[in-house]
């Protein structure tokens, strides 16, 4: 049994060793499994690459849910480039799109006006 996610969202947040803060909106309510674990699996990667990439910086992971979708976002605030910014290969970044696209969503990850920014959106 997973924990609810709004707390799965809260404990991995309360974990990160940056500034960090979770925020959820829209009419909460039971994801099917397979949305529910691409949600987690996406934050958990994002804040890891937050954490490696930008240490230090601030963190805002937002999870809203809307009448037919869940969407997360998670933005970095910069931050000073970690000492593994030039390492991987970006498995990462192209698993989570796989993920999404695979239950009819989409991921995108990017450049922001500040630092880093993950938007995964799965239909529900």
């Amino acid at each position: 049994e997973l924990t609810p996610l709004e707390d799965f969202l809260a404990h991995l947040v309360r974990t990160t060793e940056s500034d960090a803060e979770v925020t959820i909106t829209g009419d909460r309510r039971p994801l099917p499994a397979e949305a529910s674990q691409a949600v987690r699996r996406v934050a958990q990667e994002a804040l890891t690459n937050a954490r490696k990439h930008a240490p230090g910086a601030g963190v805002r992971v937002r999870l809203d849910y809307g009448a037919h979708e869940v969407m997360l976002d998670v933005r970095d605030s910069g931050g000073s480039p970690g000492e593994l910014t030039t390492t991987g290969g970006g498995y990462g970044l192209l698993g989570m799109r796989e993920r999404a696209e695979l239950l009819g969503g989409s991921l995108r990850a990017g450049p922001g006006e500040e630092g880093f920014v993950v938007t995964l959106k799965v239909p529900v």
